[in-house]
């Protein structure tokens, strides 16, 4: 066995004295808090990453991690391009989970549910709000699959930047019909705060009604065992 590096979680956990009454009150200001740090010591590299985990048609779970570039009372969202490995397995199941974690603050964010795409509405606002390289990035990848190697990616950025120049406008760059993004419209919503001994808090939010995330009578909540 290789040696292995203990460390005895020193955060501040969470109770059910101090958790709010719904599931958003609680992790905006946790997803608040994340950020601040980010900016003020800066040991909370990308506060907003999101794991996000699917399963293919056999049930064996994929996960990887994206940016969450949605968050209100609906859930958190993010884009993609939509025929990668990610879309096509929403697509087929609608099954989803999603987690934020911060190691530093010892705190993570856990979500369950189903996948709802984004409208074109807000995809369209959001990819005009994307530096221009970022845009033209979505093109040149055709995200899961297979490469000959970094030269056709490269290829394929040149080509779309000489069709679509940057001229500081947000519509330099046209929507690619393949690119879109999904929320996860939770049933369960776990917060988890890192404690000494291994001792550490999981206070759960599960859905028993129709409503937001910020709908009190649509939550209950209650505490598992770490």
């Amino acid at each position: 066995m290789t040696d292995v590096h203990r460390v005895d979680y020193t955060g501040e956990g969470l109770s059910e004295l101090e958790v709010a009454p719904t599931p958003w009150q609680q992790a905006r200001r946790w997803v608040d808090e994340a950020v601040a740090r980010s900016r003020e010591l800066g040991d909370v590299p990308e506060p907003l990453a999101l794991s996000v985990a699917t399963v293919d048609p056999d049930g064996r779970p994929n996960v990887r991690t994206v940016l969450m570039r949605f968050f209100d009372e609906r859930g958190p969202g993010f884009v993609t391009n939509t025929e990668s490995t990610k879309g096509i397995e929403i697509a087929a199941t609608g099954a989803v989970a999603a987690s934020l974690t911060w190691p530093s603050m010892f705190r993570a964010i856990r979500f369950r549910g189903v996948a709802q795409t984004l409208t074109r509405e807000e995809v369209t606002g959001y990819f005009g709000s994307r530096p221009w390289a970022s845009r033209i990035s979505a093109w040149a990848s055709q995200q899961s699959r297979p490469v000959e190697g970094r030269a056709d990616l490269e290829e394929a950025y040149e080509r779309y930047a000489a069709q679509w120049p940057d001229r500081g406008n947000a519509d330099d760059v046209p929507v690619p019909d393949f690119w879109g993004g999904y929320r996860v419209v939770c049933d369960e919503v776990e917060f988890w705060g890192g404690r000494r001994n291994r001792l550490h808090d999981r206070l759960v939010f599960t859905r028993v009604g129709e409503g937001s995330l910020d709908d009190p009578d649509a939550w209950q909540l209650h505490r598992r065992q770490p």
